[in-house]
């Protein structure tokens, strides 16, 4: 290791290696297509179950993306259209000055 700087350390420990569950009832998680896991006990691991996504439910989920999307480009216009009328105002109430100074 002191020769080449550049060489990656080995690890120290090798990685422990848990087989998986014998127990049928417990392993039957993996041929259900849905199980929910409500269990809060220490000795129990969570699980996430996701599933695939069909053309119907991608095409929902690109439906509701453009609606928040084009949401926020309206709010983005509206606050720019807000400043329109407000910056008209202050040119005219700049130019009436101008006006009344002379």
């Amino acid at each position: 290791m002191v020769d080449d700087p550049d060489q990656p350390e080995r690890p120290r420990v090798e990685p422990e290696i848990i087989p998986p569950e014998r127990n049928p009832r417990r392993s039957a998680w993996r041929w259900q297509a849905w199980q929910p896991s409500f269990s809060t006990a220490a000795d129990e691991a969570s699980r996430v179950y996701v599933a695939r996504l069909g053309p119907l439910g991608f095409a929902f989920l690109m439906l509701i993306v453009g609606i928040v999307v084009g949401l926020i480009i309206l709010a983005v216009i509206g606050a720019v259209l807000i400043w329109i009328p407000i910056m008209l105002m202050l040119i005219a109430v700049g130019a009436l000055i101008r006006l009344w100074r002379r």
